[in-house]
């Protein structure tokens, strides 16, 4: 490992690089304590602020969570923005006109940087105010483990294949769930986050004019706002009972054929996880507790540690600065195996 045009004196920066190099992958719930202990307070009141402001950015901040999580790990890859020389997740089929939220995490991220320069990651800004959101909108809440890094790239081609696409069969789901470590009970449970937001018409058109597993006043009124050609990006609530509160219904939904996207019909459908729907659908505290659980093995999804990750000082921008208990070294380092 070469490390050139430094300011910081070469045989520290070597002590420094190995010691991040070798750090442990653990991540730990009291991890910012001492080294930033007003972060969860921080992020908590933002996103309080920001879903009073509009219940659906409470939706948003979950499914960046998800869809970060499920391209190479926890690891804030979706927030990076293109340049010139480096392409994104933001521009992939499930992300792009669709992902929304990263103002928020900016402003939050401000004031963590004002509070604790170099010191809370992207990454674990994303999974605490995805449980926050959560809790905001009358949800579960879980312990977040925290000291993930960020990653210094990002994956057009895996956020592509491996978020799951509303057009999946029930087959499709188990599979596509359980290639990240999921069961398929975990699954349903987690498919339960569409209690609330939004879909647009776009991703549930093919299901609302081909398919005759839909409540048919459902489907009529549904097509008042998404015809059968136009208005792609019209908005309609994944939760028709109650879009902005974090509950059973959407299960309820699916038991009389009201799930609005393909994808989520197929969960009660004649087949395997019909069971776990029932069991959701008449009991919210079951449904609760899983979710969260469910929520944490989903946040420990391969966290990045050592020094092929950063802390992000702008969560869209990656850089070369190592971040280490408030202090921030911006260092000019060319690192080589």
């Amino acid at each position: 490992m070469a490390c050139e045009r430094s300011s910081v004196k070469p045989a520290f920066l070597l002590l420094l690089c190995f010691l991040l190099g070798t750090a442990s992958a653990q991540l730990s719930s009291t991890f910012y304590s001492t080294s930033c202990p007003k972060a969860l307070s921080t992020i908590k009141s933002g996103v309080s602020s920001a879903v009073s402001k509009e219940a659906r950015m409470g939706a948003s901040l979950l499914r960046l969570h998800f869809h970060d999580c499920f391209v190479n790990g926890c690891d804030a890859s979706v927030l990076l923005d293109d340049t010139a020389n480096f392409t994104g997740e933001k521009t992939a089929g499930p992300n792009s006109n669709s992902l929304r939220g990263f103002d928020v995490i900016d402003t939050i991220k401000s004031q963590l940087e004002s509070a604790c320069p170099g010191v809370v990651s992207c990454a674990d800004l994303v999974a605490v105010a995805a449980r926050d959101s959560v809790v905001a909108l009358g949800g579960p809440s879980w312990t977040v483990q925290l000291g993930r890094r960020d990653s210094t790239t990002a994956s057009l081609s895996a956020a592509n294949s491996n978020i799951p696409a509303p057009t999946l069969s029930l087959s499709g789901l188990i599979s596509a769930f359980s290639k990240k470590g999921f069961t398929a009970k975990e699954m349903v449970a987690l498919s339960g986050s569409h209690t609330i937001g939004q879909a647009r018409c776009t991703s549930f058109r093919t299901r609302l004019y081909n398919e005759n597993n839909i409540n048919a006043t459902f489907a009529t009124s549904l097509k008042v706002n998404c015809p059968s050609s136009g208005g792609d990006s019209n908005l309609s609530p994944l939760d028709t009972t109650s879009p902005t509160s974090f509950d059973n219904a959407y299960f309820k939904d699916l038991q009389i054929q009201k799930g609005l996207l393909h994808s989520d019909q197929q969960l009660f459908n004649g087949g395997s996880t019909d069971a776990q729907v029932n069991t959701y659908s008449s009991n919210s505290a079951t449904f609760m507790t899983d979710f969260a659980n469910a929520m944490v093995k989903m946040g420990n999804l391969s966290p990045l540690t050592g020094s092929s990750s950063q802390i992000r000082k702008n969560c869209r921008e990656g850089e070369l600065s190592i971040g280490m208990a408030g202090l921030v070294f911006n260092i000019d380092i060319c690192m080589r195996v």
